[in-house]
Order: C-alpha cells, then structure tokens, then sequence
C-alpha cells in the first residue's frame, strides 16, 4: 500500500483528547495509521533562520515539522492567510486587507514547504494537502516536476465568485488549486462557488460526474462534509462526567437550565450577535430570570492580530453590560470563560446543557454541533440551536436553525429548545444521531482518499494514452 502524505498549516498534537486534536488531527491520524506515512507542517514555533525539518517517528507516522521566522510568520500566516484569505472566505471584506509584500510571502512559504516536503517523497506517495494556508501548494510541487497525486481540502467555506474577486491575486489561485488532482470541499454550496468562478470566469467546464477541465488540467471537485466518531464522543461524555469542571459546573447550575456555546474566539462565529440575542430572551422572558444561564467557552485565537483583541474586548465589554443589567445575587446570566478545556472533557460539559447554542455568522461545517449532539444523554436530550450558515445544517436537520442576524428568531428558538417536550427532543436526537453514524469520520476520510486513488490512476492512464499517441504520431 502507498504511503499518505498530509500536509497542513499546522501539526497537531498528537496526544489524543488535547484541546486541538479535533477533526482534522483524528482523521488525518487514523488514515496514517492505517498506512504508514509522513505529516508534514509548521510546528507553530518561531525561529532566528531556516532549518531543515525536524523528524520524530511514531509507529508508522513519521512527523516532519519546520519552523517559521518572523518574516515568513508575519507575511504568509498572519498576513495573507489570516488577514486577506480568511476574512474574505468568511464573506467579511471589511476587515480584509491585501498585501503584494505579504502575498509574495505566502507563495514564498508555500514554495520553501514544497522543497522541503519534494525531497522526502518516494514514487508511489499519495499527498493530502490541508486549508486555505496551501491553496497554491500543489502548482509549488508540479514546478518541481512531482507528479505524485495531490488532493486539498478546505476545510472553511469557499465564497461566492463575486466575493473572491476582491482578493486581488484572485485569479492565479483559482489556477493553483487546478493543480490539484481532487479539490474537496465541505458543502455543496461551496463546491458550487468553485465551479461558478471558472465557469462563469471561462477558465473551464465541469461535468455531471465532477470532473473539471480548466487551465489545462483535468481534476475533479466534489463535497466531501466532515464528520466526527459520535459513538467516542458519546463514551467520552460519560467518562469525563466525574471531573471536577463539570461537578462544579453542574453545582452552580443546579436548578436552572444551562445553554452552552464553544467557540474560538473569532468575529466569523457570532458570538456578540449570540448574547445579544441571548439579552433579548431574558427581556421578553422574565419568568427565565434566574432559571437559565448561558455559559460561552471561547478560547483566544491569534492574540497578536488586532481585530481579534477587538473582539475580545467587545466580546467582555457584551457580557459585562448583559450581567449588570439582569444579574442577581445569586445568579449571573452568561458565564464568559476565554479558556482552553481538554477535548473529552467538553463533551462532558455539553452533556450537561439542555440546550447547544451554535449560531456562526459564516462556517465551514462546525464540529462543535455534532459533537453536542452526540453527546448527549438518549432519556433526556438537549436542543441544538444552530445557524443556517454553517455546513452543518445540511446534515442535522433536527436542530432549530436560525439566521443569526435575526436576533428575535434566535431568541425564540431558545424559547422553544428550553421548552420543548421530551419526546420531541428524543425523537430530533434519535434522526441526528443516525446521520452522524451514517457520515462519520471515516466516511469523510474515506471518500476522500478513494476518490484521489481513483482520479489519480485515470489520469495515469490517460497520460499513458497520450505519450503512446505521441510515440505513434
């Protein structure tokens, strides 16, 4: 069997249950596991200069990390990445800037990684390549003659045509990605905003099977929506019942309903509109006082970047003004924690709350919903409350889906998850439950890697084709 190499901004922990070993870390290592193979990334550390990758083996996955000088830091990650890319991909052009020094800084890193990674690849490897940090990695590996096959995924949402025209370089990274030989995306939505580009761009066509024929490549696009191992997360729920956050939890909650939100602390999650709409519950609610509490773990996120200590500070600024105006002496509406908190140990949390509360403004799936779902005790299960705009919604329709700009429809659909009966809730958990089962993690792994195997042996074989064509002519 051909080795899988996967390559991401980051390598994650590998400890299993730390607080970044989500989606990605797990499925990414049950694929390595299973055949032996290289991951490949940054290491999240600073450096003074350039130096070959450090390698650590475990098993049957080896671990290729690198350093990043300030330079490439600030250019490729907290520049074009995170101030251009992700902004834009989350449909919020207002806090995008675009660099020339910071966007030559991120082709530059992605061109240093593809040596790198060039140098370590054996004939038959099979290369699986991670986010919006490494649209142009691929074209970086064909300019140095790797005709390995490469797939990407991308694991936030890819924008409207119209939206990612306003990143300049537009254009040459819609190209890059045609260097890959499968391009995978979370939704269908998303993947039909990658085929209205070069369609409507008249860079290509696409077929009813997927296959794209643009800038001279031939490759395949599809939806491939991500998903977590609901029965492990239901195990860990239980587990971790017994530790001390969720004892305390549940002591100082006893009594009154408790809704729950996780999220990073980002401005594409929602969160100011989400106790907004939260403080207009307990106005048009007053029989809630004192009998519901919100409790909104979100832990920082790229501290040094302006916009998010804005966010923070507003974030604080929303809960403190909230508490004041309906806070008791012995109850405080939203519990605000800017922490981290082991994996398994939230499920345990999540158990705890009747209702999950996840309203993204823009996302690209959101484990953080099917991870409340599947943690959740069968008797006596909570509510999710989820927002229109994030790739789960298509997969869970037992929750209450709301658009989070209409603070009141979200406020009343609080309302009604904190109301409503037992054997509807029972009967939405059951439906949800099934299809996190049906379309779990390894499902997503899975389709992904075959269809890449797939893809990348027709396009062998039509390279086989041309070449005798060639020879004959």
């Amino acid at each position: 069997m051909s080795r899988l190499i996967v390559v991401s901004n980051r390598v994650a922990p590998t400890q299993e249950g730390s607080p970044a070993a989500g989606g990605l870390a797990i499925g990414v290592l049950d694929a390595l596991k299973e055949t032996g193979g290289v991951w490949f990334g940054w290491n999240g550390e600073i450096v003074g200069h350039a130096q070959p990758p450090s390698i650590e083996k475990q098993g049957s996955v080896t671990y290729a990390t690198v350093g990043l000088t300030r330079r490439d830091y600030d250019q490729y990650y907290r520049g074009f990445s995170n101030a251009t890319l992700w902004p834009t991909f989350h449909y919020r052009t207002d806090l995008s800037r675009y660099d020339r020094q910071e966007y030559a800084g991120y082709l530059r890193v992605n061109v240093s990684f593809a040596k790198q990674l060039a140098a370590m690849l054996e004939p038959g490897d099979m290369i699986w390549v991670h986010d919006y940090h490494l649209l142009p990695f691929a074209c970086a590996l064909r300019n140095l003659g790797v005709t390995n096959p490469i797939g990407f995924f991308l694991h936030i949402p890819f924008p409207v045509p119209e939206m990612l025209r306003t990143v300049p370089p537009h254009e040459e990274l819609v190209k890059c990605l045609c260097s890959y030989d499968l391009v995978g995306f979370q939704t269908e939505s998303d993947r039909q905003s990658f085929v209205d580009y070069v369609e409507r761009g008249g860079f290509g066509s696409v077929s009813e099977d997927g296959m794209m024929q643009a800038f001279g490549r031939v490759l395949k696009v599809g939806a491939y929506p991500i998903g977590i191992y609901p029965d492990a997360v239901a195990q860990a729920a239980e587990q971790y019942a017994h530790r001390k956050p969720v004892l305390a939890l549940r002591d100082a909650t006893r009594g009154r309903q408790l809704i729950m939100s996780v999220d990073r602390l980002d401005y594409s999650k929602g969160l100011v509109e989400r106790f907004q709409a939260f403080e207009r519950l307990l106005l048009h609610s007053p029989g809630l006082h004192g009998r519901v509490s919100l409790v909104q773990i979100a832990p920082p996120t790229r501290s040094d970047v302006q916009t998010y200590q804005r966010i923070r500070q507003t974030l604080e600024g929303e809960a403190g003004r909230i508490n004041g105006r309906f806070a008791q002496l012995d109850w405080t509406p939203i519990q605000y924690l800017n922490r981290n908190y082991e994996r398994n140990l939230l499920m345990s949390l999540f158990r705890l709350a009747q209702v999950g509360y996840v309203t993204p403004l823009r996302d690209g799936m959101n484990l953080v919903a099917k991870e409340y779902v599947a943690s959740q005790d069968p008797s006596d299960p909570g509510v999710l409350v989820l927002s229109q705009f994030a790739g789960a919604a298509e997969q869970l329709p037992g929750a209450l889906v709301v658009n989070p700009f209409d603070l009141t429809q979200m406020a009343d659909a609080l309302a009604r998850a904190l109301a409503m009966p037992l054997k509807e809730r029972q009967a939405r958990y059951a439906d949800m439950m099934a299809r996190l089962r049906a379309n779990d993690l390894s499902t997503w792994r899975d389709a992904f890697l075959d269809d890449l195997r797939h893809v990348a042996t027709a396009a062998s074989v039509t390279r086989k084709a041309v070449k005798l064509a060639d020879i004959a002519a």
